[in-house]
């Protein structure tokens, strides 16, 4: 039997819903099916994985969802084409994903740090009519980093940037590992773009500290006469607008010595099978499912993809 007499025949979806599926079952992927379910317009049509016997399928399958461990060619095998497709593989097998999704009319949003599409972070781009349908959430240290580094670049005059993000060892996921180079450069030249600040560096440490520590994200700038005053007024905005999809983040230090400004970001996940300590994962499927949900309001009329402004993240 094939997957297309498994689903069955397309079922369509009610009014302002959209079906969707995810490529990938690591923890990632799961997270992504936990979200979806709970989600009021987002209905999960497919999972799709590698590994028959991975805990990813299993949670899908328990919840009811279909399943497939062809992959990418279980999901091309679909009845119909899907409103969204997250991609939670790894950056290697997500160009070849977007070439077999981009002529199906998919929004195919990119949980990993392949730089192909668009870079998206929710609360800095917003939304807007967009032609392309790649969406790149660029990466854990991407997404806690930049709402707090834009908005500093907002208000003053920054010479120089710096993010350096902590994940526990146990967050850290083969995909993650493998990806190490591109979470790197896609993280920097993120930076760089919604900042406008050409001097920029990112840093990606993996704990293996026992307990695992919370995920932790600092943002370090060069910014000649500022006060502590004003950039704890900017940095605490932005973080309440991120607040707003990602309940776990918040600002744990802010300090102005002289030039330097340093903020230390932490975030907890809040979902139903990541651990607390695992914000790195849970804010990016946060901000992926924020876009989902933003694109899906769309559908029907004119629907719309968050994009960043002007020629950043093309």
């Amino acid at each position: 039997m094939t997957l297309a007499e498994t689903l069955g025949p397309a079922r369509p979806g009610g009014a302002g819903t959209a079906t969707v599926a995810v490529i990938g079952t690591g923890a990632i992927g799961r997270d992504l099916v936990a979200k979806i379910h709970r989600s009021p317009v987002l209905e999960c049509g497919l999972v799709a994985g590698r590994n028959p016997d991975s805990a990813g399928l299993r949670y899908a399958a328990e919840l009811g969802y279909p399943t497939t461990a062809d992959g990418i060619d279980g999901l091309l095998a679909a009845p119909r084409p899907f409103d969204v497709v997250f991609d939670a593989t790894n950056a290697m097998s997500h160009a070849e994903h977007w070439r077999l999704l981009e002529p199906l009319g998919t929004l195919l949003v990119d949980l990993t740090p392949s730089k192909v599409g668009r870079m998206v972070v929710p609360t800095v781009t917003g939304t807007r009519p967009q032609a392309g349908r790649n969406v790149n959430l660029i990466s854990c240290g991407g997404q806690a980093s930049i709402p707090v580094a834009h908005a500093l670049a907002e208000r003053f005059a920054i010479e120089y940037l710096e993010v350096v993000s902590t994940v526990a060892s146990e967050s850290a996921g083969r995909a993650t590992r493998l990806n190490l180079d591109e979470y790197v450069a896609t993280t920097q030249a993120a930076l760089t773009a919604f900042s406008g600040v050409r001097d920029t560096k990112a840093i990606l440490n993996i704990s293996p500290a026992v307990p695992p520590a919370n995920f932790r994200t600092a943002v370090h700038a060069v910014a000649p006469g500022c006060t502590l005053e004003a950039v704890r007024a900017v940095v605490d905005e932005a973080a309440e607008r991120v607040r707003a999809h990602q309940p776990g983040y918040r600002v744990t230090a802010c300090t102005v010595t002289g030039d330097r400004i340093v903020v230390a970001l932490e975030v907890t996940a809040h979902s139903d099978v990541l651990p607390r300590y695992a914000g790195n994962l849970d804010i990016i499927d946060s901000a992926a499912i924020l876009v989902a949900e933003q694109y899906t309001a769309g559908l029907g009329a004119s629907a719309t993809v968050p994009a960043v402004g002007s020629e950043a993240g093309r």
